[in-house]
């Protein structure tokens, strides 16, 4: 799926509220196109949990022994290569804090799929 694909179907879906979002979610990868596809999955990226309205985690990768850690997002650098990324290793990364009661995507609410593969 190319990215305006993408967008196009994200645009589609039906908005969820804050509560809909809150708990662990699985995430998986939607081929855009883009030269950073796969490399979330390559380094075991888990997903997001949105703990509060306050408080997300908005990248969760799995360790060896199967347990999930947040990695603060500030920390990757912008440059990440797929030949560089070890710093998604960090194993005691600094908490991100995101708001989604308030988070918009290209001026949007949050969007829910109900397809079960996803997206």
């Amino acid at each position: 799926m190319m990215l305006a694909e993408t967008l196009a179907r994200f645009d589609a879906l039906p908005v969820v509220t804050t509560q809909e979002m809150l708990g662990e979610w699985r995430g998986s990868g939607v081929p855009t196109g883009h030269d950073m596809d796969g490399l979330l999955e390559a380094y075991a990226w888990y997903g997001k949990s949105f703990v509060s309205e306050e408080v997300v985690h908005p990248l969760l990768f799995r360790n060896r022994a199967g347990e999930t850690y947040a990695i603060d997002p500030r920390r990757i650098p912008l440059a990440l290569s797929r030949g560089g990324a070890s710093a998604l290793h960090a194993r005691h990364a600094t908490v991100a804090h995101a708001c989604p009661a308030r988070a918009t995507a290209r001026g949007d609410p949050s969007r829910r799929d109900d397809g079960g593969d996803g997206l």
